[in-house]
C-alpha cells in the first residue's frame, strides 16, 4: 500500500481528500500542527475503515515536517500522493498597504519554504516508485492577486510558480504536479464548493497528469 500525506489537514477538505484517495486503496497521512486534531481525524477515518495516522507538523518548522513526513512513510508505506493546503494564517490576509515584511516573511515561509521542504522530503520515494502526484489547493489569490489579501497572493504567485516548475520538470518521470484553485469559501452542499465535489477534482489531477491547473468554478470578473 502506498500512501497520500495532506499537509493542513482538517474536517472539511482534508477529510473529504482523506475519504476519496483512502476509498481509492490509499493509506492516509494527516499532518497539521495540532496532534489531537489528527489523532481524532484519524480516529474518524479509521470508523470509516480506511488506515489513516495523524502527525504533528508545522510548516513553517523544516525539521517538524521532514520527520512527520519520515515517520508517515516508516508507519504508512510510501508516500505516492503528497497535498498541500493547509489554511493561511490571518496576518496573510492584510490588505496591500497594511501588510508587513514580517507578514510577508511569514506567507512566503507558509507557502513556498513549506512545500518545498516537503517536496523534498518525499520526491526520492516518488522516484523509487516510478510514480507520483503532488497536488496543491489554493485560494483565488493563487490564480489572481487580490490586494485585500497581499500576503497570501504573493505567497500564492510563488507557489503556484514552483508548482509549474515542478510539472514542467518532473512529467517525464510520471509525477504529475497540478493545482486546483477554489475562489471563495468551501461551502458543504454547495455544487462546485463542497468539500467532496473538491477532492474529486484533485483526483482528477492525480489521474491527468496532462493538466497543470484546474478551477472549482469560474473566477468572479476582477474588481
Amino acid at each position: 500500500m502506498t500512501t497520500i500525506a495532506i499537509i493542513g489537514a482538517g474536517r472539511g477538505l482534508g477529510a473529504a481528500v482523506a475519504r476519496k484517495f483512502g476509498a481509492e486503496g490509499f493509506a492516509v497521512a494527516l499532518l497539521s500542527r495540532n496532534q489531537q486534531h489528527v489523532d481524532d481525524l484519524a480516529a474518524d477515518l479509521t470508523g470509516d475503515g480506511l488506515d489513516a495516522r495523524g502527525y504533528a507538523a508545522d510548516v513553517r518548522d523544516p525539521k517538524s515536517l521532514t520527520a512527520a513526513l519520515d515517520r508517515a512513510a516508516q508507519d504508512l508505506g510510501p508516500i505516492e500522493v503528497l497535498e498541500y493546503s493547509p489554511i493561511p494564517q490571518p496576518e496573510f490576509l492584510r490588505p496591500v498597504l497594511e501588510t508587513t515584511i514580517d507578514d510577508l516573511a511569514a506567507a512566503i515561509e507558509f507557502s513556498v519554504y513549506g512545500p518545498v521542504t516537503a517536496v523534498g522530503q518525499v520526491l526520492p520515494g516518488m522516484r523509487t516508485l516510478g510514480r507520483g502526484s503532488i497536488l496543491f489547493a489554493n485560494g483565488g489569490s493563487g490564480a489572481r492577486p487580490n490586494p485585500k489579501v497581499a500576503g497570501t497572493s504573493i505567497a500564492f504567485a510563488g507557489e503556484a510558480a514552483y508548482a509549474r516548475m515542478l510539472h514542467d520538470t518532473l512529467a517525464s518521470e510520471s509525477i504529475q504536479v497540478g493545482q486546483l484553485i477554489i475562489p471563495g469559501a468551501i461551502k458543504p452542499g454547495h455544487p462546485t464548493h463542497d468539500p467532496d465535489v473538491l477532492a474529486g477534482r484533485l483526483w482528477h489531477l492525480h489521474t491527468h497528469p496532462d493538466e497543470f491547473r484546474v478551477f472549482a468554478d469560474d473566477m468572479p470578473p476582477a474588481a
